[in-house]
């Protein structure tokens, strides 16, 4: 009888620990999720710099590769022509569509 009172106690013990473990974790975390902000960069107008420090995957090469295409070809007319550019693939397009516009 004396194992089992122990037990019990002991099985008590173990599941309020593991209780109270779960409602702190639960409290650590953010309730709600802030949204990012993220700055649009117009591709018909910003210098390489610019391009290089506001998109993702894009390095000082790629930036001037942009402003060289559109100094040679006009004007972006949608994001999307930005595939024209050597270098430039699909995921780079995806992963910076939302910071971009041709406005």
């Amino acid at each position: 009888m004396p194992k089992m009172h122990f037990s019990a106690l002991l099985f008590a013990c173990f599941t309020a620990f593991s209780l109270n473990v779960a409602a702190v974790e639960s409290k650590s975390q953010p309730e709600t999720v802030a949204e990012v902000q993220v700055a649009s960069v117009n591709l018909n107008t910003a210098d390489a710099d610019t391009l290089q420090s506001e998109l993702v995957g894009i390095g000082q090469v790629k930036a001037q590769a942009i402003v060289d295409h559109r100094n040679t070809n006009g004007p972006f007319a949608s994001v999307d022509e930005l595939l024209e550019v050597k270098g430039i693939g699909p995921a780079t397009l995806e992963k910076n569509r939302a910071r971009m516009s041709v406005n």
